[in-house]
């Protein structure tokens, strides 16, 4: 069992928590980022329409709350997408594909009822911490 604390990762550089939670959470060398939608960190608003737009907008909210916690999407274990329409797998795939190099982290997709703010995407991650 580990000693090490668990500490909040706090940026502004990705969407504030809107809820009773962290961004993410940094443990015994591990981030576990919280799901990022597509929102515009500065204004909070949604920016996309189609899946692959708003894909976009998550995985740069996904790559700065990393960067914040002392990793990177090179850095990923595994990742969840959670989509409103799994239509759209194939855009979102191809642009999730464009962020994260090989070899590339285990991965599940699944089709959720609904997000928060009725987006189209969501991502969470896990991520090997690799500098302090």
């Amino acid at each position: 069992m580990s000693d090490s604390p668990k500490h909040a990762v706090v940026t502004p550089n990705a969407p504030a928590a809107i809820g009773p939670y962290s961004q993410a959470i940094v443990h015994d060398g591990v981030v576990y980022a919280s799901g990022q939608i597509p929102l515009d960190p500065a204004t909070m608003t949604i920016v996309g329409q189609t899946g692959a737009e708003q894909a976009e907008q998550v995985m740069k909210n996904l790559g700065a709350l990393l960067e914040a916690a002392g990793s990177s999407l090179a850095d990923v274990l595994k990742c969840t997408i959670f989509l409103a329409d799994m239509n759209d797998f194939a855009a979102v795939n191809e642009v999730y594909g464009r962020y994260l190099p090989a070899p590339q982290p285990a991965r599940s997709t699944v089709q959720a009822a609904r997000l928060p703010r009725d987006v189209r995407v969501e991502i969470e991650a896990i991520a090997r911490v690799t500098r302090r």
